[in-house]
């Protein structure tokens, strides 16, 4: 279930975790307002693409687009705006058997290049915050309170409080806490090979 909570809502909740007051809006003028605006889009993407939430995903068929490209491929696709973290998955037919392809493509820019007279793509999106589950907010605004501790209260000890609370110990590499609960959760249901082929992005077909 959605959470229904925003940017704002998000950051304000970080704040009061350290004590301080909560935003009116980005552009107050204050300089929690400032360091959230500046701080939490990347960590919010970051946040994103660490794991393949469930929510995050997207199947989509790519536009062809008009100029041919100047190498040996026939055709180009564009990628969609949204795509957070490359192509999980490259496909020449929406079929449910269709196989994921790893060669007779490649990424330039923001197009793919290929010989294929259709292309499917599964990604992973950056989407609208009203649409992130409860453990995912809970997740992102502790990470948020850790970037902001410093900022905020001029504690380091703050910090790395709310850090290894968010995403663990060193030890975790990134995925402990409530990260590591947050991807329990969401992992219920979910094939365990789109797990595991997570870290196994392609950026080059």
């Amino acid at each position: 279930m959605a959470s229904g909570d925003t940017a704002l809502s998000i950051c304000s909740d970080a704040l009061i975790l350290l004590g301080a007051a909560p935003l009116s809006s980005f552009t107050e003028g204050s300089a929690s307002a400032q360091a959230c605006d500046r701080l939490y889009p990347d960590l919010r993407d970051n946040m994103i693409s660490r794991y393949p939430w469930s929510w995050s995903l997207i199947k989509l068929k790519l536009n062809r687009l008009v100029d041919a490209p100047t190498n040996e491929f026939k055709y180009q696709y564009q990628l969609p705006g949204s795509m957070l973290s490359g192509v999980l998955a490259l496909f020449s037919s929406s079929s449910s058997s269709a196989t994921s392809l790893n060669s007779g493509w490649e990424i330039y820019g923001e197009s793919v290049f290929t010989n294929l007279e259709e292309v499917y793509i599964d990604y992973q999106a950056s989407i609208d915050e009203s649409k992130f589950p409860p453990y995912f907010v809970r997740l992102l605004r502790t990470a948020m309170a850790a970037e902001l501790a410093v900022v905020i209260t001029d504690q380091v000890s703050k910090a790395d409080y709310y850090r290894s609370l968010a995403v663990g110990t060193q030890a975790d590499n990134g995925r402990g806490g409530l990260f590591r609960e947050a991807a329990n959760i969401d992992s219920r249901g979910k094939p365990n090979e789109i797990i595991q082929d997570y870290t196994l992005l392609a950026v080059r077909g």
